[in-house]
């Protein structure tokens, strides 16, 4: 909760612009990141062998390009590490040229050509001079050597492939012109010259390692200025530093790949600070409660409340439409902007709006909800005058365990989903200094939500 005085300083002083990027179900301009095509330690050994459980390739053996004969998963695993490569990245490979992870009865061409390489659009899998790749470790290591030693390599040293690929350089990708932003998209179209083959990989990466992150996710992408709030599947760019620090705890932020943020289609912006006042052109005034723009209802009214016109923002109509349209704010409304009290008795506190109370069982909810509330003292025959209402919850995006039990769970619509493990909660890029402890009655006030998935699960 922002006090009033402090809102039009909060928003001048920190309104700084940040511009989103356009959201893309399949971008052709940037495929990978460059970090994550070479993270060779993404997954273990058992994690391989654990996702290969899915079709053929848990069981299945070959001469590795040493012509030791090795499990799938072993020959994943020691090429990735061979060739700094993550192992992610060979399994997506793997599905996209041949269905490989997931085909119940490949065929032993499949397996031969498990990664395409050597293969042209041209070529014919008989033909003699592509005996040299034919078989699966084979396949596995000479794709891995030939994106990490060879494509990725040359970029690095000459800015381009030994063809015609290199970040920042154009070029006509199935007649669209296409320009990567990276040395990852560049190998990629090195190795596979369409777009509809980048687009597979593309959606099966997402399928598998894509991570659905809760309702109240703050998402960073790596390198790059933006937060985006996640609600439901979207993506919503926080355009102002004013509406991040009134309305988010920026500890919370979790950075992540641009692969990964733009799996979510982009949201409406979240630009205007909390408790922000606004006036659009035809001079209707408003009040701004987290997402939900409420009309004052006459100058009478706005002036009764405390506020002053100096406080006043301007926006266009169009921008009030985009917010959940709020009850109307009249002269009979009860602390529309919401404040903090605590019993000059017995130190009970409660959150007043609208008429309503909602007891606040925990001093860890308050700060969560509202961490720069001023917290106003007031006697019992005060708060009976407002209805009783349910108890305060924790705000969505909030790492949380009881004092009694170890086990985690973020807040996600108001429920609680379980966190099932440390790699769960580490793959997520959560913090550990970020959970907070309640008792059991403060938890038991979220029902229990579906479980946190990790990565391929």
């Amino acid at each position: 909760m922002q006090h009033r005085t402090h809102r039009l300083a909060l928003f001048v002083a920190f309104a700084v612009l940040i511009v989103p990027s356009t959201s893309l179900a399949f971008d052709p301009n940037y495929i990978l990141s460059d970090a994550e095509m070479t993270d060779a330690q993404a997954m273990d050994l058992n994690q391989i062998q654990a996702f290969l459980e899915r079709g053929t390739l848990a069981t299945y053996k070959s001469p590795d390009w040493e012509g030791r004969t090795r499990y799938a998963a072993d020959i994943i695993w020691r090429t990735a590490q061979n060739h700094d490569i993550n192992p992610r990245f060979l399994l997506v490979l793997l599905q996209k040229e041949q269905s490989l992870i997931t085909d119940l009865d490949p065929s032993q061409k499949q397996y031969d050509w498990a990664t395409g390489y050597g293969v042209c659009d041209d070529c014919s899998m008989n033909d003699a001079g592509l005996a040299r790749w034919q078989g699966f470790g084979k396949q596995v290591n000479s794709a891995a050597m030939q994106f990490t030693e060879g494509y990725m390599l040359d970029i690095a040293e000459n800015g381009v492939t030994a063809g015609k690929y290199g970040p920042n350089l154009p070029v006509t990708i199935d007649g669209t012109v296409v320009t990567p932003e990276n040395a990852a998209t560049a190998a990629m179209y090195a190795y596979t010259p369409h777009l509809h083959g980048n687009s597979n990989f593309v959606a099966i990466w997402d399928s598998w390692f894509g991570k659905e992150y809760p309702t109240g996710t703050l998402l960073q992408a790596a390198g790059q200025d933006g937060v985006y709030r996640i609600e439901h599947g979207y993506r919503r760019p926080i355009t102002s530093k004013a509406a991040l620090t009134s309305r988010y705890n920026s500890a919370l932020i979790i950075t992540v790949s641009k692969t990964t943020l733009e799996q979510y289609p982009e949201g409406s912006p979240i630009s205007l600070p909390n408790y922000s006042l606004v006036k659009d052109e035809r001079g209707n005034i408003s009040l701004l409660v987290d997402d939900t723009m409420r009309r004052i209802d006459s100058m009478t009214t706005f002036r009764s409340i405390g506020f002053s016109e100096d406080e006043l923002i301007d926006v266009t109509s169009a921008e009030v439409a985009t917010y959940t349209q709020g009850t109307p704010i009249t002269s009979t409304s009860q602390d529309p902007s919401g404040r903090v009290v605590k019993l000059t008795t017995n130190g009970a506190m409660f959150y007043l709006k609208d008429g309503v109370r909602q007891a606040i069982l925990d001093a860890a909810i308050l700060k969560a909800n509202f961490p720069t509330a001023i917290i106003e003292n007031a006697a019992p025959v005060v708060i009976e005058q407002y209805r009783e209402g349910k108890f305060l919850k924790l705000p969505d995006g909030t790492l949380v365990r009881s004092y009694e039990n170890p086990s985690v769970y973020v807040i996600s619509d108001g429920k609680k989903m379980p966190i099932t493990s440390e790699s769960i909660f580490l793959d997520y890029g959560y913090a550990w200094s970020n959970v907070i402890f309640v008792s059991d009655d403060v938890l038991n006030l979220h029902p229990t939500g579906e479980n946190l998935l990790g990565s391929g699960t």
